[in-house]
């Protein structure tokens, strides 16, 4: 497991944090003989992101929606530690399972405050408590507390983004169910969700089932992802690092692209990264060279940006990289801001220890799409 227990909420929260969904042998059959999700098995363990994600009919949505008994098997049991939800009451069932949708839902009359006590109000929680418990949430997911008194209309995407999963934590479920969250914001704002629901999971440790139809998504957020084929058969499930360096057959292989090898450098280490030494020059650096670019570094080694030997008085951009802690990927990412190709590499403390050329990352993809 990627993540660990920091809670440190006592007995009742080590109960309610033990909760394993297990599909066996789920089918989903519509009156007019379609099959939506087909004799599918897997397990969402206790504690983790397990991810959903294929193409457009391929049942992840109605995978999701069966754990709470918002669309019900036709065959099979989808059991909460054992227990097979179809025996439970739906109403009591979801007031106990936290559930995201796409833009939100937000009651549009209500404060945002009492948007996300919704639950809590639900479950008969004292006002007072359950609106000292959303305001709790909004500094959590990032948001400023004066939002509690503002309406829905009144805020942007990616904050209505926010407050629908402060609502879904709101009375502190074991289980957390997300249905294509944040697919209708902009990139950059989807990316700082991204974010938030990783820090949040490295706080709260809930079982999160999460559908997305975009396999970098899936990536960067899942311990485990289940790729799904049309008609709702299970292709593969496998931790982010296995999918892309062994997917099972040429489905899965065309499902995560020709860039596979560009998405498997985030799993990989720089630590053996090959570097170069010798191109890091003083500021006020004035002689002769044969190198193209030479980094300009301060007297006690930080990066100042590359000279090239054309234009030796301009400094322009740079990247860097943690070496041993950031992956390849960060590497790449870094050389792609730099006119030099190179990415330069820091220590922990942002000291230049080095700088990757063009040709020692060309070497790291190549391995990459060999794996």
């Amino acid at each position: 497991m990627r993540r660990s227990w920091q809670g440190g909420r006592g007995p009742c929260r080590e109960r309610k944090r033990s909760r394993v969904i297990t599909f066996d042998d789920v089918t989903k059959r519509y009156p007019d003989g379609t099959v939506a999700v087909d004799h599918l098995s897997l397990e969402a363990p206790t504690g983790e992101i397990t991810v959903f994600v294929g193409p457009s009919g391929c049942g992840k949505t109605t995978s999701l929606r069966m754990i709470n008994r918002m669309i019900d098997a036709s065959e099979g049991k989808i059991l909460l530690d054992g227990e097979p939800v179809q025996g439970i009451d739906p109403p009591t069932l979801r007031r106990g399972i936290g559930y995201v949708i796409q833009q939100a839902g937000l009651f549009p009359h209500r404060k945002i405050v009492d948007n996300i006590a919704t639950v809590p109000y639900l479950l008969g929680w004292d006002k007072k408590k359950a609106r000292t418990r959303a305001m709790e949430l909004l500094e959590r997911v990032g948001l400023d507390p004066v939002m509690g008194e503002r309406y829905p209309f009144q805020l942007s995407g990616g904050q209505q983004q926010r407050v629908g999963v402060a609502r879904a934590l709101a009375a502190d479920p074991p289980v957390l169910l997300m249905d294509e969250p944040f697919s209708a914001v902009d990139p950059i704002v989807r990316t700082s969700l991204q974010d938030e629901l990783l820090r949040l999971q490295s706080e709260l440790n809930k079982t999160i089932v999460f559908v997305t139809h975009d396999i970098d998504e899936a990536i960067k957020l899942g311990d485990r992802v289940a790729v799904l084929r049309v008609g709702g058969k299970l292709a593969q499930l496998a931790a982010p690092k296995t999918l892309l360096s062994e997917p099972a057959d040429d489905f899965v292989r065309e499902f995560l692209g020709h860039d596979r090898g560009i998405r498997r450098l985030q799993f990989i280490s720089t630590e053996g990264l090959r570097l170069r030494t010798d191109l890091t020059v003083p500021e006020g650096f004035s002689g002769p060279t044969d190198e193209p670019w030479l980094l300009v570094v301060t007297p006690d080694d930080r990066p100042v940006g590359w000279i090239s030997r054309e234009r030796p008085d301009e400094v322009e951009q740079y990247g860097t990289f943690v070496l041993g802690r950031d992956s390849m990927r960060s590497a790449l990412d870094a050389a792609l801001l730099s006119p030099s190709g190179c990415a330069v590499a820091v220590d922990e403390a942002g000291k230049v220890v080095g700088a990757a050329t063009r040709e020692a990352l060309d070497e790291a993809l190549a391995e990459a799409a060999d794996g």
